[in-house]
């Protein structure tokens, strides 16, 4: 960690002059002079940290204060954050924006910015000369949030940035962009949505970035990445740059509904791993046209021998475009076309599984990959006493009734493709939820649940894509399915050792706080209670809850039982438009 001789020196000389009985900060000190955060001799990463860390719903002014910080900091910090009631999580919040609005609190001064940038400085781990960070969602608005790193990010571009994102719905971050063409920097993005847009591109959000003066383009498969390189390195040699990766797009609700991720690193093979992902699918593209005074800027060459340099064993990343060949089409374009046989993401998180010794933690909206799941059932019967916890957004809950149907679908599937390896491998990569079966196998499974029946535009979902093994983390845009595997483009970074041990500690703790979601009050019960009375409206979606199998089982049930209509018609083909259940209709 930096060390400040200056103001160890002003602490020091504190309790000489007093003990604990005045503050080391005088109430109108600041440690930014003119404001300017970015002289101050830390880091983006450590003052980013720090307001994050204030933000955070299990930050106290105790535990400040049994971290470090004085106490006459730590009581203003939080009654600003948390506003007149006191209670952080209710309209009045104010979380912190910037670490300036930090340093503006009464009674933080230079050493109280200090003690904070100790409080956090392990989330600002080294990698090969790098830092790493984390951002989680849901944050209780927009400014603390992935959203506001991003735009961040952006406006901390000198040179270029290279986009590859499949939902982008935020103006900040495309006002962000506007000055960063504004400053003379090269950006290029590659949009999901830009498939669709063409099709009717007038008014799209792609049609805007185009009128920008972003090259905007799109390929021929499904472009499932939610990444930013800043600065990159576009020639193999500036390895300054950032990358910004996870599970969560440039979206509100990823910002403040959804329980996401978003990794920001600066490390070198990272960066050039990233770098040579996103030269592969510039390079096979396709134009969206609009602007057509755009020019295209052919692909870089990022050199394997700069790839091979950079390795240090405490990050790799793995893409599934090396499940695809790339041929050329003379009607369409570069043409992505897939490779069955190989598994480039999945063998490797299989090969984790296998390698676990202690824990098994793993966060994801869907789990449908066969070899994924049975590399765990496998794991769990070679070692019993394996601590494995498994927490699936509520849409993977699958009925007994309805597991056993599709096992009967795969196995008529498995008998009418014959001798054809081909057709059976398709029966087992159909998309089957393996949530049931896990639980069979006596692994701890919780479900995110919300709702009696899915719905997009209420689901508050765990979108979260990463397991924990020991003392490794993978986390990305990939979605624990064959579909993920073979039908889209997605990417995993794995980071691991000593060099990351606080961050993946940080991933634990996100899972540890997501797996206990509503556990500790009667919410479950009470709602069970209201069902079962049958004579009130009782609602249908509702505050999220984790729950096993059995409970989510019993909770379903019970409101079938009580509420006839919840099988009719329009309650299945309109959920969006049922939120409660009268039993007396």
């Amino acid at each position: 960690m930096r060390r400040h001789p200056t103001l160890a020196l002003a602490l020091l000389t504190s309790i000489a002059c007093g003990g604990e009985a005045a503050p080391p900060d005088a109430e109108d000190a600041v440690a930014f002079v003119d404001g300017k955060a970015d002289e101050s001799g830390y880091s983006e990463c450590e003052l980013g940290a720090v307001v994050d860390h204030l933000n955070e719903p299990s930050t106290t002014w105790e535990g400040l204060r049994s971290d470090g910080l004085h106490t006459r900091a730590a009581k203003n910090l939080m009654l600003h954050r948390d506003g007149a009631d006191g209670v952080y999580g209710t309209e009045d919040d104010a979380p912190f924006l910037s670490i300036l609005e930090v340093d503006d609190v009464s009674w933080v001064g230079p050493v109280a910015i200090s003690q904070l940038v100790a409080i956090v400085a392990d989330r600002c781990v080294s990698s090969g000369g790098g830092e790493a960070d984390v951002v989680f969602s849901p944050q209780p608005s927009r400014e603390v949030s992935h959203l506001q790193r991003a735009e961040d990010l952006i406006d901390s571009a000198e040179r270029s940035l290279d986009i590859a994102m499949y939902s982008f719905r935020d103006s900040g971050i495309q006002a962000a962009l506007q000055r960063a063409l504004d400053r003379g920097v090269s950006v290029r993005f590659i949009f999901e949505s830009a498939n669709g847009d063409r099709s009717d591109p007038e008014g799209t959000t792609s049609a805007k970035l185009e009128e920008m003066g972003i090259d905007v383009r799109y390929i021929n498969k499904i472009m499932h990445h939610k990444f930013v390189i800043v600065d990159g390195p576009r020639d193999s040699v500036s390895l300054d740059g950032t990358l910004m990766t996870g599970s969560g797009n440039w979206s509100s609700s990823a910002a403040t509904r959804y329980d996401e991720n978003s990794i920001v690193i600066s490390d070198a093979e990272a960066l050039l791993r990233f770098q040579a992902e996103y030269e592969l699918l510039w390079e096979n593209s396709r134009d969206f046209v609009w602007n057509e005074s755009l020019e295209f800027m052919p692909a870089f060459e990022i050199d394997p021998a700069a790839i091979a340099a950079a390795d240090h064993g405490a990050v790799d990343a793995y893409f599934t475009s090396a499940n695809f060949d790339v041929t050329f089409s003379s009607r369409y374009g570069p043409t992505f076309s897939v490779n069955r046989g190989q598994n480039e993401v999945a063998d490797q998180i299989v090969a984790l599984i296998q390698s676990a010794e202690r824990e098994i933690r793993i966060a994801s909206g869907h789990l449908r990959s066969r070899p994924i799941s049975e590399a765990l059932i496998a794991k769990v019967q070679e070692n019993p006493g394996l601590d494995v916890r498994v927490y699936l957004d509520a849409q993977e809950f699958v009925s007994a009734y309805s597991h056993d149907l599709q096992v009967r679908d795969r196995e008529e599937c498995i008998v009418a493709a014959g001798s054809s390896e081909a057709q059976i491998a398709d029966c087992y990569d159909r998309g089957f939820l393996y949530a049931y079966q896990l639980v069979l196998e006596g692994i701890d499974v919780r479900f995110k649940y919300y709702s009696y029946r899915w719905h997009y535009s209420y689901a508050a979902q765990m979108h979260h894509k990463y397991l924990i093994v020991d003392d490794t983390l993978i986390t990305g845009s990939y979605n624990l399915s064959d579909n993920a595997e073979h039908n889209t483009m997605e990417n995993v970074l794995v980071l691991r050792g000593e060099a990351h041990a606080d961050l993946v500690q940080r991933f634990r703790d996100n899972f540890d706080a997501m797996y206990e979601t509503a556990r500790d009050t009667n919410a479950y019960q009470d709602l069970l209670d209201d069902v079962r009375e049958g004579t009130d409206t009782f609602p249908i979606v509702f505050d999220s809850m984790a729950l096993s199998w059995d409970e989510v089982d019993v909770l379903k049930s019970a409101m079938r039982d009580a509420c006839s209509e919840l099988n009719s018609t329009d309650f299945r083909t309109h959920p969006e438009r049922h939120y409660t259940c009268n039993p007396a209709n």
